[in-house]
């Protein structure tokens, strides 16, 4: 008798350690002298690493990967790369160069691996980057995603703690795709960005909180995939949700008009979520058409505000 091989058992972003975990081990590992070239590193809460080379240009990297989230391996590709993509525009900068990560089982089918490598590589190409090899090994468990190379001129950094009082907080893709795939098995002068991920809009939004700013949330405003708010009604939740709601939520006042199933698509993890930019008041319309015009469901979501309280309000 054969042993079947699983393709998806579930993954993306929901396969992710939780935050508390991670933040306990990483405050006990050695940090070594501090390079001043090294502009943004693990000791900050970002998205990508920022090391300066000249006056003018620094290196932007990144590595991110996961399980299979969903059937198609083509498309799990597509999404797994995008997911890393997004890290080097979250900091601002341009893609270079990428690196596949991939883990594979000896005794699946060769055409699976073609697929996820082929998909994966027409998304660097879109991004205007360069494949430029990987590593892989075998493994139980498909695993893939890239390690990414960009450049950024160090003065228009989008590092996710430098928003002001009065920036307008525009997300850019829909929230619920934690709840969606648990369902299924079953320019303008921008302050700060970060991408939406695993931890979750709400627990992306509180590391760019720093200590002169808190924020309000339109939760009505904010896109939703067709179907999420079902699932989360239904109780489709993820475990990775539970994590994400234990770690932020006592940073985030609720107001007492917002139904569970929100609640629990702001702590839903998404994999190759949209970016959270906090603009310029001034900016935030003109900016938002821009994005629609491109033909992403952006939205202006909240605002950052002077210190209160709670670090997160949502009404």
């Amino acid at each position: 008798m054969t042993e079947e091989i699983v393709f998806c058992k579930g993954g993306g972003c929901t396969a992710k350690l939780g935050p508390d975990l991670l933040s306990h081990v990483l405050g006990k590992i050695p940090r070594g002298e501090k390079d001043p070239d090294l502009l943004i590193g693990y000791d900050s809460r970002d998205d990508a690493a920022v090391y300066q080379i000249t006056e003018d240009t620094a290196i932007v990297q990144t590595l991110d990967f996961f399980p299979p989230m969903l059937e198609d391996p083509y498309l799990f590709g597509q999404i797994a790369a995008a997911n890393a993509l997004s890290d080097i525009y979250a900091m601002g900068g341009t893609v270079k160069t990428a690196l596949n990560i991939l883990c594979f089982p000896e005794k699946m089918d060769l055409n699976i691996l073609g697929k996820i490598m082929q998909g994966g590589a027409e998304k660097v190409i879109e991004a205007g980057g360069t494949l430029a090899g990987g590593h892989s090994i075998a493994d139980a468990d498909v695993k893939y995603g890239l390690s990414v190379m960009g450049i950024v001129n160090p003065k228009q950094i989008y590092a996710n703690d430098k928003g002001r009082p009065s920036d307008v907080l525009i997300f850019t893709k829909k929230l619920g795709v934690g709840l969606v795939c648990n369902a299924n098995r079953v320019g303008q002068e921008i302050h700060a960005c970060t991408d939406v991920t695993g931890f979750g809009f709400l627990g992306h939004l509180s590391e760019m909180i720093n200590s002169s700013i808190s924020a309000e949330i339109d939760s009505i405003s904010i896109p939703v995939i067709k179907g999420a708010m079902h699932c989360a009604e239904e109780f489709l939740l993820t475990a990775a949700a539970q994590r994400n709601r234990n770690h932020v939520a006592e940073r985030v006042s609720f107001s007492r008009y917002i139904p569970f199933a929100m609640e629990e698509l702001l702590f839903d993890p998404q994999t190759s979520g949209g970016l959270l930019f906090a603009v310029k008041k001034e900016d935030a319309a003109a900016f938002e058409k821009e994005l629609r015009e491109a033909g992403m469901p952006a939205a202006i979501v909240g605002r950052f505000t002077e210190k209160k309280e709670k670090d997160i309000y949502v009404n």
